[in-house]
């Protein structure tokens, strides 16, 4: 089997049974703040994109990148399809021309022409990926692969049962906004992002344990940021709380635990993969190459400003009613919403500042009230800061994922009173009626759902399963006091009351052991 690195969370997978292309990404994402590192531009997409089989994992943009699959990828290809609830990933893919589809069944594996085992693992809450991330298991000749990108899983141990797992290809680097864009102040700022970043690799040691694959890739981040606005997300600067750790850093971090059996992949990087061994090739130095990484991303952005600036010119739309346009929008959503408005509880509001800078038209999304209107001097739950134009553009291209476009940008700041809010969030990746109906279906289903199962953790009896997205605690959980933390996502109870102390709601079933 050979696995050629063709940047961020894609590569191409040879095999003896076909090729198979994974989550090619090389436009930028996000309103122009997003681009692949090290930069993957200049490959020959032409012949990296000629293959038997496309998967895409999700339809977050750094990995779904409509304008380069339309022209580099074969509209042969048959793609491998995660089973998910809506329809999207395959109605995109069908607008650019695709129109061979193996729809996979979750967890089941599908063997193809040669002998080429495939497994596809969909997560489906309304907070996996843009509704929706999924993992790729692959088998040929007795080599095993595992490609789980971004995705979150419980747990591995579907991978596991079918065979030991030769390469594990995985995210460890952070792809969100938090805690950067937050208006605190930069104390505050480096401790929640250096916390962040720990939480990061100790997910990640977690599920290389797991699995104990032969070889690990660390993949899927981090991205770089090449306007000059953005630039201080680099981690260029000596920043202990910076979230983008780059696959040097992963090496690191990973030999200070024991690892000793990472492979990095630059675009071009080739590994040959046998049940027995690994031999890879890289295109340049690698260690040299991330020596001389702040020189590689100032070529990058000279040579890529013009992209941005090109970008930037089409969001203007001033011709749009911006409150017209999101009460007609919004406002039906809200009517139907039950799950999500409640667990906001509270006006969001966003401030827009104008094309001078200056001026800025305050709006609020009022989920009790179920209403937009403009801010009326009341105190919310939370506040985003703006440029106008983003949210025109928003509306202009009738955007249906808020989280998927303005949030993974950046281009905003933010604050809030009390704990994060997942349901905020969730409403704004749902502004369609096919995504908010599957979100409030979901919701409905696991409120109504009692997790009788209990496991004993530092001296409590716990549920077992996490109340945010049910994980495992026997094996993600961590008592320290009276705290329980779980390490998939980083949530926090306080076991004598239950309560979550990382959002509202998600209350925990906990009582102490008798002695």
């Amino acid at each position: 089997m050979r696995i050629t690195g063709t940047g961020h969370a894609s590569m191409r997978i040879d095999t003896g049974a076909g090729s198979i292309l994974c989550d090619p990404w090389v436009n930028p994402a996000y309103f122009a703040s997003w681009f692949p590192f090290p930069d993957n531009s200049q490959l020959d997409w032409e012949s990296l994109g000629d293959v038997d089989y496309l998967y895409v994992s999700h339809l977050h943009r750094d990995h779904f990148d409509a304008a380069h699959l339309k022209r580099f990828v074969s509209k042969k290809a048959t793609v491998l399809l995660p089973e998910y609830p809506t329809s999207q990933l395959e109605d995109e893919l069908r607008a650019l021309g695709f129109t061979s589809f193996l729809k996979t069944r979750s967890n089941e594996v599908h063997e193809l022409d040669g002998g080429l085992k495939v497994m596809i693992q969909a997560l489906i809450s309304p907070t996996d990926g843009p509704i929706g991330d999924s993992s790729l298991w692959l088998e040929h000749d007795g080599v095993r692969v595992l490609n789980q990108n971004d995705a979150r899983p419980t747990d591995l141990s579907v991978f596991a049962e079918l065979g030991h797992v030769h390469a594990h290809m995985l995210q460890f680097s952070g792809a969100i906004w938090y805690p950067m864009v937050y208006e605190l102040p930069q104390a505050a700022k480096t401790a929640f992002g250096k916390q962040k970043r720990d939480r990061q690799f100790d997910r990640t040691w977690r599920y290389i344990d797991d699995l104990k694959a032969d070889h690990v890739f660390p993949i899927a981040g981090p991205p770089c940021f090449l306007d000059d606005e953005l630039w201080q997300f680099n981690d260029i600067h000596g920043d202990e709380g910076n979230i983008f750790p780059d696959q040097s850093v992963f090496l690191s971090e990973y030999a200070k635990v024991g690892g000793t059996n990472g492979v990095v992949l630059l675009p071009g990087s080739v590994s040959t993969l046998t049940a027995e061994s690994i031999e890879t090739t890289h295109p340049t130095d690698v260690a040299g190459y991330f020596a001389n990484k702040k020189a590689h991303l100032e070529e990058m952005r000279e040579r890529k400003a013009p992209i941005i600036a090109a970008e930037k010119a089409s969001w203007r739309h001033p011709e749009i009613d911006v409150l017209g346009e999101l009460k007609k929008r919004i406002e039906p959503l809200l009517e139907e919403s039950i799950y999500l408005a409640k667990g906001v509880g509270g006006p969001v509001r966003f401030d827009l500042v104008a094309y001078d800078g200056e001026a800025v038209e305050s709006i609020v999304v009022d989920f009790p009230g179920k209403q937009v209107r403009p801010y009326a001097d009341e105190k919310v739950r939370y506040r985003f800061r703006t440029q106008r134009e983003l949210i025109e553009h928003l509306i202009f291209i009738d955007e249906g994922d808020w989280v998927n476009s303005l949030f993974l940008s950046c281009r905003f700041s933010a604050a809030r009173i009390g704990q994060y809010n997942e349901f905020v969030y969730a409403f704004f990746k749902c502004l369609s009626e096919e995504r908010l109906q599957y979100a409030e279906g979901w919701y409905d289903e696991h409120e109504k759902s009692v997790d009788a199962e209990d496991t004993e953790l530092g001296g409590w009896t716990v549920q077992r399963r996490c109340p945010h997205l049910k994980a495992d605690l026997s094996r993600f959980g961590i008592v320290d006091g009276n705290v329980l933390t779980c390490q998939l996502h980083g949530w926090k109870f306080d076991l004598p009351s239950g309560k979550c102390l990382t959002s509202v709601g998600h209350q925990i079933r906990a009582e102490k052991t008798s002695s």
